[in-house]
């Protein structure tokens, strides 16, 4: 630690007593850019002070959901965790995350760290956190403005776990064509996780998978099965290169609409079956990947499976709520690119068989946490609400959104634009019939403006209070 460390903390702490206390925010980001100034190694000092490391999450969709299982499982088996819950994932948020745990004095009262991690921001948190165990959980395109293509995000995530010592672990999604080859010839120990179960395998959203052609030598691969996009089992026909035999296998998986799901795991040693109290196939492969995380740091099963059955899904994923006591009912599904939007809408479509009962509000901005390229849109597959009762649009491209709905066959009568999101709020309740639910899908600033409109409204809590 150097001299300058308790001062960064103390700078750190004050600022982000005043922006909460102002109203400024959460004191999420700030802190921590604050203390980056005055003491540059500030979270690689404060990380080393950790009795059993830390881990880093990445990937593009779930590891918000899967970082809190995470930490759900580690409080159970009995760590103190220092983990970045309120989801402020590039740098200067796992310094503020640091920081806000620091005593005075500069050190952690935490016994292990746990990072969600920015898909840019995972290099330099490698190089300063010095994990001892690294999960990537998927790569799809996601905010091209900002990240580049998979395959520019691939290599400097490769040349990042290259300096990863053997005593760390790596795990990996063998159904990730671009993730599992990352555990190519690395000091590191690699586990692999993935889906067994054929019968999930839809091929829905294939026209928009990103890793279609092998890592080795080019050619096209062949994928026997295809849960989504390009997450499913490939080989490649040309040089033999195929998905690598997972450590910890989803051996069997069934979905209970928008209830939950019922899981059957097998790792190595044993096996465990898991009811997950969260819908959607995406949300079963990420506690799969908790799983995988968590028995690979040798944590008791029996802690991982009652953790995960008590979990509850983090702030606009999966969110449920009601407008007031007493109110309507409404769920928050947080959709960013093409593979969550789809896949969103391919859990709410499983769950009344149709679209005909749906009543939806999407809010999509094009800020930058947003990703200013908005032409994602066009490759979700929003074709199968054609059928939907009523569906708001808000946001800074509401416009852009019916416009989509309308070119998936949604006729215009049923498709109404509110760009203010409190305004679109009202007008969704207004709309929705006595018993229905409301589905609340935005992009990542309409979420945050959203659950701002819906905190001064005494519907939910502030997310950094929760």
């Amino acid at each position: 630690m150097t001299i300058l460390t308790p001062l960064a903390v103390a700078l750190g702490k004050v600022a982000g007593q005043l922006s909460r206390r102002l109203g400024q925010g959460g004191g999420t980001t700030l802190p921590g850019a604050l203390a980056r100034r005055i003491a540059p190694d500030i979270l690689r000092d404060l990380s080393a002070g950790l009795p059993h490391g830390a881990l880093l999450i990445s990937g593009t969709n779930g590891k918000t959901t899967t970082s809190r299982m995470i930490s759900e499982i580690l409080t159970a088996s009995g760590e103190r965790v220092l983990h970045n819950r309120a989801g402020a994932n590039l740098i200067a948020g796992l310094t503020a995350t640091a920081v806000a745990d620091a005593s005075w004095a500069g050190r952690l009262r935490a016994s292990i760290g746990l990072f969600e991690t920015d898909e840019a921001a995972l290099p330099q948190a490698v190089a300063e956190v010095r994990p001892r165990l690294v999960l990537i959980h998927n790569l799809f395109r996601d905010q091209l403005d900002r990240y580049g293509e998979v395959d520019t995000v691939a290599a400097t995530w490769r040349a990042a776990l290259a300096d990863l010592p053997p005593d760390a672990t790596l795990v990996l999604n063998a159904d990730d064509p671009a993730v599992a080859d990352l555990g190519r010839d690395l000091a590191a120990r690699v586990v692999y996780y993935g889906l067994d179960d054929a019968r999930h395998a839809a091929g829905a959203g294939a026209h928009i998978a990103d890793s279609q052609f092998c890592r080795r030598c080019g050619a096209r691969y062949t994928f026997s099965l295809a849960f989504y996009a390009h997450i499913g089992h490939y080989s490649c026909p040309r040089c033999g290169h195929a998905r690598p035999d997972p450590d910890v296998r989803l051996a069997r998986l069934e979905l209970q609409g928008t209830a939950g799901s019922r899981s059957y795991i097998t790792y190595p040693g044993g096996a465990m079956e898991l009811d997950l109290p969260l819908p959607g196939l995406y949300n079963a492969l990420n506690a799969l990947a908790a799983c995988a995380a968590a028995t690979s740091l040798g944590v008791a099963p029996r802690v991982v499976r009652g953790a995960l059955e008590q979990f509850s899904a983090a702030f606009g994923r999966i969110e449920r709520l009601s407008a007031g006591p007493g109110g309507a009912p409404m769920l928050i599904a947080l959709i960013k690119n093409p593979v969550g939007a789809t896949e969103t809408v391919r859990m709410l479509i499983g769950e009344s068989a149709a679209a005909e009962g749906l009543h939806l509000l999407i809010a999509i901005n094009d800020r930058y946490a947003d990703g200013t390229d908005v032409s994602w849109l066009w490759d979700a597959e929003f074709e199968s609400l054609a059928g939907a009762a009523r569906v708001t649009v808000s946001g800074t491209r509401a416009d852009d959104m019916a416009v989509r709905l309308k070119y998936a066959g949604l006729p215009e009568g049923r498709i109404h634009i509110a760009p203010e999101l409190p305004a679109a709020v009202d007008a969704a309740l207004a709309g929705l019939p006595a018993g229905a639910t409301l589905f609340l899908l935005p992009t990542y600033t309409a979420m945050l403006e959203l659950r701002e409109d819906l905190a001064a409204r005494g519907w939910v809590r502030q997310f950094w209070e929760e």
